[in-house]
C-alpha cells in the first residue's frame, strides 16, 4: 500500500491504512515487515528522500543476532559484518581487564560490527520479501483523532495528504513528530558533553582486530571493529574545534607509541540524551525505537533495543488489527519494554559518569572498581550478559503465567543454545523449531511417562492449536533416548537446565520469550493463557 499525494491539503482520505509505521530505521523497518509477514497491510514513511550512506552506529549485539536468526536474515549479517568477541579496558597507560562473550549464554558467542546503513539495506530487503516498501520523502506533521483510530496529515513532495489509520506507531527517532503530535512526554536530560566519531585504519596494528578497545584517558577512545581491519573510533573531543584524529591519536599512543589513524572517513560530532517517553502507548498511537527512548551510545544499546522493541510489538498489534485480541493486549508491550529502556538510561548515564572522570581520586577509584569487577568472576559474568542484552526478562509481564522455576520460568527468553535430536541424521537446536510468527508450544517429557497419555495429550494440543489465532506449531520432545510418543529428544543434561523432571509445556512467544509454562493441568493452563493474552474471559 502506497500513499498518493494529491494536489495541495485535502479533506480527502487515502484508503485507510491498518498501521502507519512512521520512520524507516533499524525499528520501523523490521516492525513493518514483522507486520506484513503477518498478513498486517501497513504504510511505512520516512522523511529522508533515499537510505542513509553512513551512520556512526556499529554494534549489533547478540540477542539481535538471535532475532535476526529468527527471520532468517543471520547469515547476510554474518556475511557482511566482523565479530567483536569481547572487549579490553584500558586506564592510565595500563590494561584494567577484560570480557569474554563466549560464555554470554547464546550461541553467537559475539557482537557483530557492522555499520547501521548495512542494517538498514538488509531489513530493507527483508520487507521487501514480505511485501512492503518505504514510501519516502514523507514528512508527518500532525495527528487528529478519530473515533476508530486516527488521521495522520502527511507532507510529500511539498504537498499534504491525508490518511486515516487504525494504529499509528512512531519509530521517528529523537524528535520524533510522532511524540509530539500525540502529546507524549519524553522525559530526562542531555548529555552534557559531546561525542565524536571517524573511520580509520590503525597503522602499524599489533593487536587482534576483534575486540573493543576501551582507553579511558583524559580524552576517552572506544575502537570498535568494522569490516576489513577497520575500526570505528568514538572519542569524546576536548573542545568543539579540537582535532579529532590528532586527540584520538594522542590517547592510542599512550600504548601503541608508533600507531597512526591512515584513511580517515566520516568525521562527525554529535550530541546525545538520555531520555524516555512518558508512555509507549497513547490510544492508538505507540512509540518504539529511539522516539521511545535515548541513551548513551557507549554500550550500544540503541538501536539494538529498538529491534527488540518492534519484535515484542509486532505479534500483538498483528493479534489486535485481526480481531483476535482486545487491543488491552498492546499495554503489555509498554509494561514490558519501558522497564528495559530505563535500565539503559540508567546504565548508561553511569558509562557516562565513569567515562568522564577527571579528579585523580575519583579516575583512581574508578579503576579500582573496574579491575575488581572484572577480575571477580560473578560480576564479570554479569557484565557479559548484560553487553550480550541476554538479561532482559519479562518475569513482571501482565501477560505471563506459571510457576517460578530454577530453570525456565515464565517471561524468561528461551535458550537458543538446547540441541535438539530429531533422528539419527537431523539435529539442530530448539530455538530453530520455534520460528513462527505466532507462539509455538513445547511439549517436554522429562520422564518414562506412558506413552497413551503423552499421546492423547499431544492430540489434544495439536486440537487446540488448529482451533486458535495464536498458536501455530506443537513440538513435543523427549529426554534421552526414552521410547515416548515424542519424535525429538533432548540431552538430560538440557532437561537439567530447563528444570524439568515430569511433563512440561512451554508456550513460546513469537519474540522469543516464555509466555507460560505448565507442569501440570498442562491443557487448563493453556487455556488460561489464551484467554489472558487475548483478552476474553
Amino acid at each position: 500500500m502506497s500513499i498518493q499525494a494529491s494536489s495541495g491539503v485535502t479533506d480527502h482520505l487515502t484508503d485507510r491504512a491498518p498501521v502507519l509505521v512512521v520512520g524507516a530505521g533499524p525499528t520501523g523497518l523490521l516492525l513493518a515487515a514483522e507486520l506484513h509477514r503477518r498478513e498486517v497491510p501497513c504504510v511505512l514513511i520516512d522523511e529522508r528522500s533515499g537510505p542513509q550512506h553512513w551512520d556512526r552506529a556499529t554494534v549489533v549485539h547478540p540477542r539481535s543476532l538471535e532475532l535476526f536468526e529468527s527471520l532468517g536474515l543471520s547469515e547476510r549479517f554474518l556475511a557482511l559484518g566482523t565479530p567483536q568477541r569481547g572487549a579490553k579496558i584500558h586506564s592510565s597507560g595500563d590494561v584494567l581487564g577484560a570480557f569474554d562473550l563466549t560464555s554470554s549464554g547464546s550461541s553467537y558467542p559475539y557482537s557483530l560490527g557492522v555499520s547501521e546503513e548495512v542494517t538498514e539495506a538488509i531489513l530493507t530487503d527483508y520487507l521487501g520479501a514480505q511485501g512492503g516498501e518505504v514510501t519516502r520523502a514523507s514528512r508527518l506533521i500532525g495527528l487528529t483523532a478519530r473515533p476508530d483510530g486516527v488521521v495522520a496529515e502527511v507532507e510529500r513532495d511539498g504537498e499534504r495528504i491525508q490518511m486515516a489509520a487504525s494504529w499509528v506507531v512512531g519509530c521517528d527517532g529523537l524528535h520524533s513528530p510522532t511524540r509530539e503530535a500525540s502529546g507524549i512526554g519524553f522525559d530526562g536530560h542531555d548529555l552534557a558533553a559531546p561525542w565524536a566519531v571517524f573511520d580509520a585504519t590503525l597503522d602499524p596494528w599489533s593487536e587482534v582486530f576483534d575486540l573493543t578497545f576501551v582507553y579511558l584517558e583524559t580524552v576517552p577512545v572506544i575502537l570498535t571493529a568494522l569490516p576489513g581491519r577497520r575500526w570505528r573510533a568514538y572519542l569524546r573531543p576536548s573542545s568543539p574545534e579540537s582535532d579529532l584524529v590528532a586527540e584520538a591519536t594522542a590517547t592510542i599512543r599512550r600504548y601503541y607509541p608508533a600507531v597512526s589513524f591512515v584513511d580517515v572517513e566520516n568525521p562527525t560530532r554529535f550530541h546525545c540524551h538520555t531520555k524516555v517517553a512518558t508512555t509507549f502507548r497513547a490510544g492508538p498511537v505507540l512509540l518504539a525505537g529511539d522516539a521511545a527512548h535515548l541513551c548513551s551510545p557507549a554500550q550500544g544499546h540503541g538501536m539494538n533495543t529498538g529491534l527488540q522493541d518492534a519484535a515484542n510489538l509486532a505479534w500483538k498489534l498483528a493479534l489486535v488489527h485481526k480481531g483476535w485480541a482486545d487491543p488491552a493486549l498492546l499495554d503489555s508491550y509498554e509494561a514490558e519494554r519501558l522497564p528495559v529502556a530505563r535500565t539503559i538510561g540508567v546504565e548508561g548515564d553511569d558509562f557516562e559518569h565513569m567515562e568522564l572522570a577527571t579528579d585523580a581520586n575519583a579516575r583512581n577509584d574508578r579503576d579500582r572498581s573496574m579491575r575488581a569487577m572484572l577480575a571477580d568472576p560473578t560480576a564479570r559474568q554479569h557484565e557479559i550478559v548484560a553487553e550480550a542484552e541476554l538479561d532482559v526478562e519479562y518475569t513482571d509481564s501482565p501477560i505471563v503465567i506459571g510457576d517460578a522455576h530454577r530453570g525456565l520460568a515464565p517471561g524468561q527468553r528461551l535458550p537458543d543454545t538446547i540441541p535438539t535430536r530429531w533422528s539419527a541424521t537431523e539435529s539442530g537446536r530448539l530455538h530453530e523449531r520455534t520460528r513462527h510468527a505466532g507462539h509455538t508450544i513445547v511439549l517436554l517429557n522429562g520422564t518414562d511417562a506412558d506413552r497413551g497419555a503423552v499421546s492423547e495429550l499431544l492430540d489434544a494440543l495439536l486440537d487446540v492449536v488448529a482451533g486458535s489465532p495464536m498458536l501455530d506449531a506443537v513440538i513435543a520432545l523427549g529426554v534421552g533416548e526414552q521410547p515416548t510418543e515424542p519424535a525429538g529428544h533432548i540431552e538430560a543434561s538440557a532437561a537439567d537446565v530447563l528444570d524439568v523432571d515430569g511433563i512440561t509445556l512451554f508456550a513460546v512467544r513469537p519474540d522469543g520469550y516464555i509466555g507460560l509454562r505448565a507442569d501440570h493441568d498442562h491443557l487448563a493452563a493453556l487455556a488460561r493463557y489464551q484467554a489472558l493474552v487475548l483478552g476474553h474471559s
